[in-house]
């Protein structure tokens, strides 16, 4: 899914706080949550995300698939992206944690996660050649680097 976004050009054009923000899909693992308040960019955004995931549903069950194209698109959760973004905006965790009723943990579970999949996009995209997407990779992956969510464990140090 990553690769048909990264290959269609659908994140370049994005900000590297959206790009994060809507890459945030791939690691929630909320299946209920409360309603993110998205601006219009993000929206149209999540739009294309799913419109990219109803494509791939109908080749998996065009090659004998059994997972729904439904299924499928709401393996997709969307419940983070408001919080990332406004995370790699620079909002202080108190204040993101306030955004959603999903558990401050798995928050910081999700973002953690999120950075390792700006590493492989940002991979991706120097193997294609995309430096642009490179750059807002980089940049992604430091703004949602910081504070409370990357800071060592007391317990596993």
């Amino acid at each position: 899914m990553i690769t048909e976004l990264v290959f269609d050009n659908q994140l370049t054009h994005h900000k590297p706080t959206e790009i994060v923000a809507l890459l945030s899909c791939f690691v929630c693992e909320v299946k209920k949550s409360s309603e993110p308040e998205l601006t219009e960019t993000l929206k149209e955004g999540v739009q294309v995300i799913k419109k990219c995931a109803k494509a791939l549903a109908q080749i998996q069950k065009d090659c004998g698939m059994s997972l729904t194209e439904e299924e499928y698109v709401e393996s997709f959760r969307f419940g983070l992206v408001q919080v990332v973004y406004e995370w790699a905006r620079g909002i202080p965790f108190k204040e993101i944690t306030e955004l959603t009723d999903i558990p401050e943990g798995i928050i910081v579970r999700c973002i953690q996660r999120l950075d390792e999949i700006c590493r492989d996009v940002k991979a991706a995209a120097r193997i294609i050649g995309d430096p642009v997407l490179v750059d807002k990779m980089e940049q992604g992956s430091s703004l949602i680097k910081r504070d409370i969510v990357f800071t060592g464990s007391l317990y596993t140090s």
